[in-house]
C-alpha cells in the first residue's frame, strides 16, 4: 500500500507539472563564467516544476561553455557566432525556443527557490498582463531597491526612465512601501517575464538597441498593443548589477542616449515626437556640457556620439528598427511631467514625492 501511495503521489505530481505553464529560464551570458558559478545553482534550484533553463551564449572568450558543459550538462546551452548584444542576443535565440513564458534572466541575479510561482499565477490571472517583473533589491546591500528597475519601472514625458524605488541614481531602503502588484510603464530586462505569444506578437526586442532601453521600448510596443506591464513584489530577487559595463562607462552612456531618442521617435505620434524630442535634446545638452565641466571628457563625448547617430538612424536606418503594430492601448506609469525638474531642480529624491503613492 505505502508503495502504492508513493506511485499515486509521484503520479500527481507529474500531472501537476504537466498542467502548469512551461516556462523557460533564458540567461544571456558573455564571459560570464563567475557569474553562471555563484547564481545558476539557485536558478536551477526553483521549485516551479515546469520549467526549462536555457543559458545563451553570446560569443564568449571565457572559459564559460567549457565550464557550464562539464559541471551542468543539463542546461540547454544556445551559442552565437557573435556578441549580438542584449537585444540581439536574445532575440535570436527566443525565436528558436517554443514555451508558454520566456524568463529573461540576468547572469547576475540571485533568485529564491519560490520566485516564480508568484509572477506566474498573477499572469495567468490576467490574458492581459503580458509582462512582468518581481521586486529587484541590491545583491550587495538587500535593503535597498537595485537600479535596473528596483519594483516597477515608470518614464518620464521626456523618456526619461526612474522607477518606484529609484529616481536617477538614487536607491530607497525597501521598508515594504511598493510591495503592492501594480501596472507599470516597464519591466526590467534583468528579470523580465513575458507570455511567449504576446512576446512574438509585439516583435519582440529591437536588436538594433544593441543593449540598454530595449525593455522599455518593447513594454511601451505591448502597451500600444493593449497589454499590461506589471510589477509583482511577492517575487523577490538580488541583482549585481553592471556585470558587463559599468555605469560610468562611455559606451553605456552613449547607448542609453542614443536609445531613448530612439525609442521616443519609434514610439510617439509623428506630432508629439517632435516637440518632445526637441526638448528631450536640450536636456541631453545640459547633462552633455555638465559631463565636461565636471572633467569628465569622455562622457561628453559619448553624448555628443549618441546625439549624432541618432540622427544617421532618422536619416539612414528606420528601416532596421522595431516599430508599433498597434496604437490602441494607453500605458500605464508613464508621468507627464520632467523627472529632471523633480529631481535636480525641486530636490525630489523618492518616487513618492515625485508620484505620490500610485
Amino acid at each position: 500500500m505505502n508503495g502504492l501511495r508513493r506511485n499515486d503521489a509521484d503520479a500527481l505530481d507529474r500531472a501537476g507539472t504537466l498542467s502548469q505553464p512551461l516556462v523557460s529560464i533564458v540567461i544571456l551570458n558573455w564571459n560570464g563564467r563567475q557569474y553562471l558559478q555563484q547564481y545558476l545553482p539557485f536558478v536551477l534550484a526553483s521549485t516551479y516544476g515546469n520549467k526549462q533553463v536555457i543559458v545563451v551564449d553570446n560569443a564568449s572568450t571565457d572559459d564559460s561553455l567549457r565550464w557550464l558543459k562539464s559541471n551542468f550538462p543539463e542546461v540547454r546551452l544556445m551559442e552565437n557566432t557573435t556578441n549580438k548584444g542584449f537585444a540581439g542576443g536574445y532575440q535570436t535565440a527566443l525565436q528558436q525556443i517554443t514555451s508558454d513564458y520566456y524568463v529573461l534572466l540576468n547572469s547576475d541575479v540571485e533568485v529564491a527557490p519560490g520566485w516564480i510561482e508568484p509572477v506566474i499565477d498573477l499572469m495567468e490571472e490576467s490574458p492581459l498582463i503580458a509582462a512582468c517583473q518581481p521586486k529587484i533589491l541590491d545583491a550587495g546591500n538587500r535593503t535597498k531597491f537595485e537600479y535596473a528597475g528596483a519594483a516597477g519601472g515608470w518614464l518620464d514625458i521626456f523618456g526619461y526612465p526612474f522607477a518606484r524605488g529609484r529616481v536617477f541614481d538614487i536607491t530607497e531602503t525597501d521598508r515594504g512601501q511598493y510591495d503592492d502588484p501594480a501596472a507599470c510603464f516597464w519591466a526590467s530586462g534583468a528579470a523580465l517575464f513575458v507570455k511567449a505569444a504576446c512576446y512574438h506578437e509585439a516583435g519582440g526586442l529591437d536588436s538594433y538597441f544593441f543593449a540598454h532601453q530595449e525593455e522599455i521600448d518593447f513594454c511601451w510596443r505591448l502597451q500600444l498593443a493593449g497589454y499590461k506591464v506589471y510589477v509583482q513584489p511577492a517575487s523577490v530577487v538580488y541583482h549585481v548589477g553592471g556585470g558587463t559595463l559599468h555605469k560610468e562607462h562611455p559606451f553605456k552612456t552613449y547607448l542609453n542616449f542614443r536609445n531613448g531618442l530612439i525609442m521616443l521617435a519609434k514610439n510617439l505620434p509623428v506630432g508629439r515626437a517632435i516637440p518632445i524630442i526637441i526638448g528631450r535634446l536640450l536636456l541631453d545638452g545640459v547633462a552633455l556640457w555638465r559631463e565636461l565641466l565636471q572633467g569628465r571628457p569622455r562622457m561628453f563625448a559619448a553624448i555628443t556620439k549618441s546625439h549624432f547617430y541618432f540622427i544617421m538612424w532618422l536619416i539612414w536606418e528606420r528601416h532596421k528598427a522595431v516599430f508599433p503594430k498597434q496604437r490602441k492601448g494607453q500605458p500605464a506609469g508613464l508621468y507627464p511631467g520632467s523627472v529632471v525638474w523633480q529631481h535636480f531642480i525641486k530636490k525630489k529624491n523618492t518616487f513618492s514625492e515625485i508620484i505620490g503613492n500610485k
